[in-house]
């Protein structure tokens, strides 16, 4: 009983969306291809040069970053009758299965992810499972992170965390549009760490009509992420630019966020400052732009404490 609840401590609930992913590279610019006196009626096709299949989402990419980091995440989404080769993958990498709903008559979420040549994305996802609400009981945990998935899930699960007094992540991203300023403001009430790319972030600032200093009222630190350009955080206290870990090859940006999410959730269980966190979570992203995919790449503890002190110095924190 008494491991048990150790490693119960030890755990962090991922709630999110459960994904194949199929990437396809575009070999130039979409921006050369869209003309912007031509918005209103916007019919354009990619043809790409690269098509992989991979095991994704947003829920699965983050337990298998935190996986390789040594941390205990349990899975909370549904997910289709198609499941069982994904389900086989996470319980060889030691994930837990405990948390997953079963939804058989429908497929497992898909997403559609095009890149090019300068990394911008565009994307097409269908929900399939993930439509249907998590309706099973939440077990308990030392963080919880709240990514972009169920859009009902990710404004009732705040609440139910809230009430448990389990700290927790915000993580909105892709459900931005399709969340109300509403649900967005009551879901990141009392969020330890409010997560998006700067243009997200954006998109979060007009969808919920505050500012970045109405939000701080609501939530205790917000990091936005700068792509090439490193990530910011913000507090009450003020903003701290964190370098970004460079990237020996850019293959591939998809699930980099997702990488760096783990990190940080690693080493704020570590009990670590918001600019450690940043940096140890920009180390493991890091490896996931490296390489094509959302869960192809490996590394270890080592590899990480090396890149993150190539950029940042001795003082490696895990």
């Amino acid at each position: 009983m008494a491991m048990a609840m150790a490693m119960a401590m030890d755990r962090v609930l991922i709630s999110g969306s459960m994904a194949y992913d199929r990437i396809m590279k575009f070999p130039g610019k979409f921006k050369e291809h869209i003309h912007v006196d031509k918005i209103h009626a916007l019919s354009v096709s990619f043809t790409v040069n690269t098509l992989e299949e991979s095991f994704g989402g947003t829920a699965g990419n983050i337990a298998y970053n935190l996986a390789l980091l040594g941390g205990d995440p349990l899975i909370i989404s549904a997910v289709g009758g198609d499941f069982e080769k994904y389900r086989e993958y996470l319980s060889g990498r030691g994930i837990s299965l405990a948390g997953l709903q079963l939804e058989l008559r429908v497929p497992t979420a898909v997403g559609h992810i095009i890149t090019d040549d300068e990394d911008n994305q565009i994307s097409a996802f269908y929900a399939g499972a993930m439509a249907r609400p998590y309706i099973q009981s939440i077990p308990e945990a030392l963080l919880a992170i709240v990514a972009a998935g169920n859009a009902l899930d990710m404004v009732e699960l705040t609440q139910k965390i809230r009430r448990r007094g389990t700290p927790f992540f915000f993580d909105p991203g892709q459900m931005i549009p399709i969340l109300s300023g509403e649900e967005l403001r009551t879901a990141m009430e009392g969020a330890e760490v409010l997560f998006g790319n700067d243009y997200e972030i954006g998109m979060l600032l007009k969808k919920t009509g505050w500012s970045m200093h109405d939000i701080l009222k609501h939530v205790s630190a917000v990091v936005t992420t700068l792509g090439g350009e490193g990530s910011l955080i913000t507090t009450e206290n003020g903003e701290i630019k964190i370098p970004v870990v460079k990237a020996v090859d850019v293959l591939d940006p998809t699930g980099a966020g997702d990488a760096y999410r783990a990190g940080f959730a690693r080493a704020w269980l570590r009990q670590m400052t918001l600019e450690t966190c940043a940096k140890v979570a920009s180390a493991v992203a890091v490896f996931a732009v490296e390489t094509y995919g959302t869960q192809n790449h490996v590394f270890t503890l080592e590899d990480v404490k090396a890149r993150y002190e190539e950029t940042y110095g001795p003082g490696f924190p895990l």
